[in-house]
């Protein structure tokens, strides 16, 4: 019996949304800024303002797939070499979340934990989450913060900076050119 929180029965939702809040926080740590710049700030504030409910709401599901790309893309490679992919994500991503005191509240790290078993496990993180109502206000950095540290993960792995957006950036590309294939276009 297929679970209901198999990844066929998940939105994709707005990816490239989120996929350019995720890239835009890496190029801002890997140049070893703390902050956006200004006009990243701007174009980011310029976006969400643009998000009606249904808006955010894509942005979350797209987020979710995201995590659940990177996931799955870290449970081949540590398959790839007999290691198990939580045992080889999850300690050093409760860490990393446990440190950001300033942004990350204690209680959403469990979640957001749940979230990255639930993608290595090939559960769709969006579903698995509404299982257990909405999202809250304090789960929206600790969700940006997961994706980014999967991403980090991710290009740590492949001594690459633009390895996961790139992951991403691919995979949207070939979606969008399988569909233009399917209505005749391509």
């Amino acid at each position: 019996m297929t679970s209901p929180c198999h990844p066929k029965y998940a939105p994709a939702g707005d990816v490239g949304g989120a996929l350019f809040l995720i890239d835009s926080r890496l190029k801002a740590i890997y140049d070893g800024r703390t902050e956006l710049a200004a006009e990243e700030r701007e174009l980011v504030a310029q976006f969400t303002a643009s998000l009606d409910a249904d808006g955010v709401e894509d942005l979350l599901d797209g987020a979710c797939t995201i995590i659940f790309m990177f996931m799955k893309w870290l449970r081949l490679a540590y398959e790839d070499h007999d290691k198990d992919v939580i045992e080889g994500v999850l300690p050093g991503f409760v860490a990393s979340l446990s440190v950001m005191t300033r942004n990350i509240k204690p209680e959403t790290i469990p979640t957001m934990s749940g979230m990255v078993i639930a993608a290595g496990l090939d559960l769709s993180p969006s579903l698995w989450r509404k299982q257990f109502g909405t999202w809250t206000p304090s789960e929206m950095t600790t969700l940006e913060a997961t994706a980014f540290l999967l991403a980090e993960h991710i290009n740590r792995l492949t001594d690459d900076q633009d390895y996961a957006t790139r992951l991403i950036s691919e995979a949207l590309a070939g979606a969008l050119d399988g569909v233009e294939d399917e209505d005749g276009d391509g």
